[in-house]
């Protein structure tokens, strides 16, 4: 059996997904559903078990010899998050539970870091994984710190020779957008907000440029496909001598400008793009640059060509946003 938790989730769902492609079951998934729709996500999924977050460490060791793996999308993931103790108590602590358990048991452990603990960094974007490197890094957000908080104890914990769990891969997810996002709402990718004002026929509002050497809409980011990164998280389980945290972007940073376009195009319309001021509060914090360094995912064996955001984007109209049914 494969745990997956944060399955119901954007990244999660797709994961679990690709197991079930894969023949990789049965699958047990984690996850609070709430009464939104987050439940179609996995609706068409065939799972085993549906664990909530709190009970999950008694549901593993009532099936610690069927675990085979572990595999933590779990976590609050919104940037704008305020709550800290929660930040602690749901990224932090469950994470380092997981951990334990999985040491402990001797299941390999997978888990979701973030791009965002590299901070306001637009460059050198290098997924170092010792305590020295992880040190230096400066996250704008409550979120992006737990994270890197999160990547710090296990590093620690390596370094010292403490226990761990056999495999244990940690992955630096870059701008991740396509199919099951939708319930992210404010926190869904560009292209699903860029699809949306479209079809409102609506203009489309771009953050104008607040640097001389950058023009408006120029602004650079590293768009990854979710399908992409379920993929590699599924090939990670079939190298269990891989071990360390890991970029996983493209390595080929675009515009936003390039995107909107690209979504006009696709939908074969012509709203016209107006460049709006960068809120004051995250002008001084603003990214204009991020892009993946993938060397080190490549050099462990990684062969995947990655989906260029043309085909990205049409995959995602083509087959979900434009059809009746949106769901993976």
């Amino acid at each position: 059996m494969i745990i997956v938790t944060g399955a119901a989730g954007f990244i999660g769902s797709n994961i679990v997904a690709d197991l079930e492609r894969l023949g990789r079951g049965p699958i047990a998934v984690c996850d609070w559903f709430g009464s939104g729709d987050k439940w179609l996500n996995l609706a068409k999924r065939s799972i085993a078990a549906f664990v909530a977050p709190e009970r999950l460490i008694d549901f593993l060791n009532a099936n610690s010899t069927a675990v085979r793996a572990v595999i933590h999308m779990g976590a609050i993931s919104a940037t704008t998050a305020k709550d800290v103790d929660r930040l602690i108590e749901l990224n932090i602590n469950f994470s380092v539970n997981l951990w334990d358990w999985c040491a402990s048991a001797q299941v390999p452990f997978l888990y979701a870091s973030s791009a965002a603990t590299y901070g306001s960094r637009e460059a050198d974007f290098s997924d170092h994984d010792d305590l020295a490197s992880l040190s230096q890094l400066r996250p704008l957000n409550g979120y992006g710190w737990s994270k890197k908080a999160v990547d710090q104890i296990f590093a620690a914990r390596v370094a010292e020779g403490l226990p761990t769990p056999p495999q244990w891969v940690g992955f630096k997810f870059f701008n991740v957008y396509g199919p099951n996002e939708y319930h992210k709402d404010d926190m869904r990718s560009v292209i699903s907000k860029v699809f949306d004002t479209i079809q409102a026929g609506e203009e489309i509002k771009l953050f104008k440029s607040h640097r001389p050497d950058i023009r408006d809409g120029e602004q650079l980011r590293d768009f990854v496909y979710v399908k992409d990164c379920s993929k590699i998280v599924c090939w990670t389980l079939d190298n269990p001598t891989l071990s360390g945290v890991f970029n996983l972007g493209t390595g080929k940073a675009r515009s936003f400008l390039d995107l909107a376009m690209l979504v006009r195009g696709r939908l074969n319309q012509h709203a016209s793009i107006e460049f709006i001021d960068m809120p004051e509060a995250i002008r001084a914090k603003y990214q204009y640059f991020t892009q993946a360094d993938v060397s080190k995912l490549r050099l462990a064996g990684m062969n995947l060509e990655f989906t260029s955001l043309e085909d990205g984007i049409a995959d995602y109209l083509d087959h979900y946003l434009l059809t009746d049914d949106r769901y993976r």
